[in-house]
């Protein structure tokens, strides 16, 4: 039995974040050490690991891009695709550990450094909006949108590599912030849409079809996935930033899950916003990683 070598990069910002308590930053930097807690780094056994420390919390409001800590972010950016541009190959597998979802801007300069990929984003929000319309103002709010080049050029032109990610090469999966506000910025893009009520009509099992047979079409190098937790049903998953009602089970998730990780062209997965303040027990917490190894064993390991 062998499978790919397990990378696992540790890149716990919380930078793309609002405080919703001003005695309190956001916990989510505190993940990949959490994780490591209840054995997820011993069950996963990665040939290595990576750790690269943000820049101290903030929440500055740039004036220019209208993003809160624009210049932390993209100083953290700029060093995290760096990293991964020097340890992350298509015959290994990254899997990258957050912090809060602003890391995927990072992530994806990489990924356009090497090449031209596509993402299966799967979050409960679409993290596709503009400034203007964001009321928190935070990266973790408008990471796809950046990573496809929509909004300022200092943060969608990186190294002048905008877009790093091409938006009809990018499924968005389980949106159920249904504001028709956000939604129809989204609708207006060449992003592939398929928000909860969608995703189940269609069916996990023909999205993914859908989404691995583009990559074949437009001869993509491989594709990226985007795991933001919030995805989850509430009641199994609590221990996020933004709670909202309703969300996939385990069962749904692993559908999407299942036929992604045993894609040859999956090049890695970013795990993002499980806060482990929220989750003072683990007890979601190693629900998540038991679900996580065992679906990841069953799709990777080949005889």
């Amino acid at each position: 039995m062998n499978r790919k070598p397990i990378y696992i990069f540790e890149f716990p910002s919380n930078l793309g974040l609002k405080k919703k308590d001003e005695d309190f930053e956001p916990g989510v930097k505190t993940l990949p050490h959490w994780l490591r807690k209840y054995h997820f780094h011993k069950l996963v056994n990665p040939y290595r690991v990576f750790t690269l420390r943000p820049p101290a919390y903030a929440m500055a409001l740039d004036k220019e891009s209208g993003v809160r800590n624009a210049d932390k972010i993209i100083a953290y950016a700029k060093s995290q695709a760096d990293l991964l541009a020097r340890h992350m190959e298509p015959h290994q597998f990254a899997i990258i550990l957050g912090g809060d979802c602003s890391i995927l801007i990072g992530n994806a300069i990489a990924l356009r450094l090497k090449g031209d990929y596509g993402l299966f984003f799967m979050d409960g929000h679409t993290d596709y909006v503009s400034p203007e319309n964001s009321s928190s103002k935070a990266a973790a709010a408008m990471e796809l949108a950046i990573v496809t080049g929509y909004g300022h050029e200092k943060l969608t032109n990186i190294h002048h590599l905008k877009p790093y990610i091409c938006e009809k090469n990018v499924w968005c999966i389980g949106n159920r912030e249904l504001d028709p506000k956000i939604v129809n910025e989204i609708l207006e893009s060449d992003i592939n849409y398929f928000d909860l009520n969608r995703l189940r009509k269609a069916g996990p099992g023909s999205c993914t079809l859908q989404f691995l047979k583009m990559i074949d079409q437009n001869q993509l190098d491989g594709f990226f996935i985007h795991l933001d937790v919030d995805i989850l049903n509430d009641d199994i998953m609590p221990a996020v930033d933004s709670r909202q009602k309703n969300g996939l089970s385990y069962t749904e998730l692993n559908q999407l899950l299942y036929p992604l990780l045993s894609s040859d062209k999956g090049i890695g997965i970013e795990i993002t916003i499980l806060d482990p303040t929220l989750d003072p027990g683990g007890i979601h917490t190693t629900k998540f990683i038991s679900n996580f190894v065992r679906v990841m064993e069953k799709a990777m390991v080949r005889k």
